[in-house]
């Protein structure tokens, strides 16, 4: 019930709602106030505090998350490394969303009718990272650059290029551009690539097909990889190379525990999504 506990309060820092931490837990809102309330009783101090249509952190609350969250990571682990994955077993995979669309979704179909017990969800890298290093998922497929001192078995897929879309023709380099979120650990090389080329952001989505979307619409050109102009068949007339773009590409990864390579599932499915990305670059 403590680890429980625990888990929900890490869960509800990182949402900021009960109903969006009731969500990644798969509980109702109010089973994550439930666990929350027995959490406070059992270490006797208050850990929430209500702040509109969001909850606030108490300075013991942030004091217990510094506390206790790597060994509770580092914990959930160790626990998925000594578990059987026998047939019957959910794998998840957590994804790039750019690269299930451009690169795991054309053949996850027939793959999962042969092992039907996967379950594949997105997020951006950082968060990718997290799950796999918890157990939360065996595989991560990751784009961007991974944090350091990860801990993690990486296979390094390719280096996606980028390509800069726009509704109208481009004669020269823009000076601005739609980007996706810099603030992103994932995406900070793009930072020292994009100055030293003198182009400023315009505007940072939190979606490459949000900021490919409105370049088509005709709001700005847009900085964006080549799986969303595949995903999207954005038309050749549309995309642009530009000489610094040469320097620019993100890195596609696939990253697990150690041990996960050791279950012939996950060998099998790491294996496998490696090879089809091969054969559609």
């Amino acid at each position: 019930m403590l680890l429980e506990g625990i888990e929900t309060l890490l869960v509800l820092a990182q949402e900021g709602t009960m109903s969006k931490a009731g969500s990644r837990l798969y509980l109702s809102q109010s089973a994550v106030s439930k666990r929350i309330a027995k959490l406070e009783k059992r270490i006797g101090k208050k850990l929430i505090e209500p702040d509109g249509r969001r909850i606030k952190l108490t300075a013991d609350a942030l004091q217990l998350i510094t506390a206790v969250e790597p060994g509770f990571k580092a914990l959930k682990g160790q626990i998925f490394d000594q578990l059987d994955v026998d047939d019957h077993t959910l794998i998840h995979i957590a994804c790039s969303e750019t690269l299930v669309a451009g690169y795991l979704a054309p053949f996850m179909g027939k793959y999962i009718q042969q092992d039907p017990y996967l379950v594949i969800s997105t997020h951006h890298t950082p968060v990718i990272v997290e799950k796999v290093q918890s157990g939360d998922a065996a595989v991560g497929f990751c784009a961007g650059h991974l944090p350091p001192q990860h801990g993690l078995a990486v296979t390094h897929l390719f280096d996606e290029p980028f390509s800069v879309v726009s509704h109208q023709p481009l004669e020269q380099q823009p000076n601005q551009l739609l980007v996706n979120d810099l603030k992103n650990p994932a995406n900070a090389n793009q930072v020292s690539t994009l100055q030293k080329a003198g182009i400023a952001p315009l505007m940072e989505m939190d979606s490459y097909t949000a900021a490919a979307q409105l370049a088509l619409g005709g709001v700005a050109a847009a900085l964006v990889p080549i799986s969303i102009v595949k995903t999207l068949k954005i038309a050749p007339h549309h995309c642009h190379h530009f000489p610094f773009l040469d320097e620019l590409t993100r890195p596609a990864q696939l990253c697990y525990r150690q041990t996960s390579f050791q279950s012939t599932r996950i060998r099998r499915l790491i294996e496998t999504i490696a090879g089809s990305v091969q054969l559609a670059i």
